[in-house]
């Protein structure tokens, strides 16, 4: 069991956002909300898996919407509590746990506000190890895990809990749901057992998200290269440097879906790379070669301070560096591809695994 303090979340925040893969959330907007319940209810207890007991209740709860929405349309922490409520109230059960969907920025972040709001001890794991943008695709799907019941609610006080046929039914009618309330909401949703979350969980992301931001912090601090040292704590590697000269974005049936182009600097001068998205990261081009694809980590940091830079916040000019690293291999089984792979979101093309070029 780990104590977390407010001071804590700036670093957790920052390593959320890289793991995130440019989606999951403004981290930044996450981090003002778990402090601001924390400086009101207290630290936040986060969990080992191999210590949430078999009969556990774990409760996720996440923000589902595009997130460059949600950059102007912030969610109450009231939202976070009432999501849980709602589905512990239908399930006919009380929680035991909290847990984080994804290892995303905001989605690593907001949690910590039910925790605190609730009482309840966090689990430090999340359901995929990086962040995607449709709620079946998780590590607990592959499971048989039911991602409904699920509840939803908006800013406004609207709520509702689904039951669905299927977990892609529950992505369907969630997802219609968000585009009403605005294109973002708070959900809660994959209740499970302590047994079930200990098989289904990326164990211990939460842990690593305050490793990674603290490698970022040190490295600055020690004049080194920031970017080299995020890279170097998750196992991945720096694929391309250089400015961003072009950027596609818009928000389209409730995702931030586009391209960002990035001219090389310095070794890589005179290639490009060009990355797709939906919401995170899912191709990485160079010089119209795919080199990189989901479900392996594609992350964009800024060269000089190591901090990550979602999709909604690229820019003209950016000075970026693209990071690439290892997902869960359990992605990488055929049922992972099939949920995860680019072909579902509609790349013409195989996925290619973070070490399979040259460095």
């Amino acid at each position: 069991m780990q104590r977390v303090v407010p001071e804590d979340l700036v670093a957790l925040a920052r390593g959320a956002a890289m793991l995130g893969t440019g989606g999951g959330g403004d981290p930044y907007i996450g981090r003002l909300l778990a402090e601001q319940a924390m400086r009101a209810h207290g630290p936040v207890e986060i969990v080992g898996l191999d210590e949430v007991p078999d009969d556990a209740v774990v409760l996720p709860v996440a923000m589902m919407g595009a997130p460059t929405v949600m950059v102007e349309k912030i969610p109450s922490t009231q939202q976070l509590t009432v999501a849980v409520q709602a589905l512990s109230r239908y399930l006919g059960t009380t929680p035991t746990h909290v847990a984080c969907m994804e290892a995303g920025g905001v989605n690593s972040t907001l949690p910590f506000v039910a925790a605190a709001e609730l009482g309840l001890p966090l689990v430090d794991g999340d359901a995929m190890g990086r962040a995607f943008p449709e709620l079946q695709m998780v590590l607990p799907t592959l499971n048989g895990v039911e991602a409904t019941p699920m509840s939803i609610v908006d800013e406004k006080g609207n709520q509702g809990v689904l039951d669905t046929v299927d977990n892609r039914w529950a992505e369907r009618l969630a997802r219609s749901a968000t585009i009403d309330m605005g294109c973002s909401a708070i959900i809660s949703l994959y209740a499970m057992s302590g047994a079930m979350t200990r098989r289904s969980f990326v164990p211990g992301t939460l842990s690593l998200c305050i490793q990674i931001g603290r490698a970022i912090e040190r490295a600055r601090a020690e004049h080194q290269d920031p970017v080299r040292a995020a890279a170097d704590r998750i196992g991945g590697r720096v694929l391309h440097t250089g400015k961003v000269v072009d950027v596609s974005r818009r928000t389209q049936t409730g995702f931030a879906r586009g391209e960002a182009s990035i001219d090389g600097v310095d070794a890589d001068l005179g290639r490009r790379c060009v990355l797709r998205f939906q919401n995170e990261h899912l191709i990485a081009e160079l010089d119209g070669v795919v080199g990189v694809t989901t479900p392996d980590l594609i992350m964009v940091l800024e060269t000089d301070t190591g901090e990550p830079v979602t999709t909604e916040g690229l820019r003209y000019g950016h000075r970026v560096s693209v990071v690439v690293a290892p997902c869960d291999e359990r992605w990488h089984t055929p049922a992972g591809i099939e949920l995860v792979g680019p072909r579902y979101f509609g790349y013409d093309v195989d996925p290619v695994r973070y070490d399979r070029i040259p460095a």
